[in-house]
């Protein structure tokens, strides 16, 4: 495993970053979970992202339950704030002072831990005023419960107006978090020029396009059973990718992955982990030997040449 500073801060992320939004608490039953998190601690990964929202609160539970008896100093815990969770009344969503506070205290319970690592706004805010949700997180930061402060999705003016007042608190937006692969190149324009003027970096998710990138949809075929786009429930977040004419393009990227010794997945990741403005890649794991792949993509350099032909195709 390799690891990064996260912004222009003091904490370093391992590249490979373990997350479990769409597995844990739904797809994936709490045993097999807790050991695909335990071959995750044992492949050297020692960064995990959760959110209270996953499975409505029940994620963070399993991933407390995982990590409990590891060295709190040795790991670095991440989760977020923003979605309607509960019982999902007018104060169980959004970055109010009240809802910030209710649900860390909630997720530090469920974590079984005394603080996080970097607590994230899931979304921006447009019906709180974004100085009540920085002095909330500055409190939060402020009474040690939280070390660092993060946003995700945010756009790049969003992201320069948070970072001026966390700077007047005195507290440190270090990260945003958003989806990024090789097909979705949303942050390339403004949001990863702002991030490095301002001392960001991105946690990039889907770095394999919700598993489009493995190239295991192939074009005029019906999706595998049990894969995410044959679930009713899942088809909507990767109907996007799906065309014949995008899983087309994505077989042609099988023989510069072979060359290098790489699959699809790992071929993938590493491609995110080449912007320098990219700290980790999160990955989702529903078993343990998946986990045991994708670090493999840790610390690979991708020529000028390959990135040149990637971006060709």
């Amino acid at each position: 495993m390799q690891f990064r500073y996260l912004g222009n801060s003091g904490l370093k992320v391992s590249e490979i970053i373990y997350g479990n939004w769409l597995t844990h608490a739904s797809q994936v039953k709490d045993d097999k979970a807790i050991k695909t998190v335990h071959a995750a601690l044992e492949a050297g990964i020692t960064t995990y992202d959760t959110a209270d929202v996953y499975a409505n609160q029940a994620a963070e539970i399993v991933l407390g339950k995982a990590l409990k008896n590891e060295r709190r100093e040795g790991i670095e815990i991440f989760t977020k704030v923003y979605w309607p969770v509960a019982k999902k009344g007018p104060n169980d969503v959004g970055l109010s002072r009240k809802h910030i506070f209710e649900a860390l205290h909630g997720s530090l319970k469920r974590l079984q831990t005394d603080y996080v690592d970097l607590y994230q706004a899931h979304r921006f805010d447009f019906e709180t005023p974004l100085e009540e949700t920085m002095r909330a997180f500055a409190d939060l930061v402020h009474q040690g419960k939280v070390h660092y402060i993060g946003v995700s999705e945010w756009t790049a003016e969003q992201i320069r107006e948070g970072k001026k007042l966390a700077d007047q608190l005195g507290i440190q937006l270090i990260s945003n978090q958003p989806q990024y692969s090789m097909l979705w190149r949303v942050i390339e324009g403004k949001v990863v020029p702002t991030s490095e003027e301002l001392g960001l970096s991105q946690i990039v998710w889907s770095p394999i396009a919700q598993g489009v990138l493995t190239g295991k949809y192939l074009p005029g075929q019906p999706a595998p059973a049990g894969s995410r786009a044959a679930d009713p429930k899942l088809a909507s977040i990767i109907e996007k990718f799906m065309s014949d004419e995008v899983l087309t393009k994505v077989q042609q990227l099988k023989p510069l992955a072979e060359d290098l010794g790489l699959d699809m997945a790992q071929f993938a990741i590493a491609w995110v982990l080449q912007n320098k403005n990219v700290s980790s890649a999160i990955v989702g794991a529903s078993r343990p030997e998946q986990i045991a792949s994708n670090i493999a993509a840790a610390g690979v350099k991708l020529s000028a040449d390959v990135m040149a032909k990637i971006d060709e195709i």
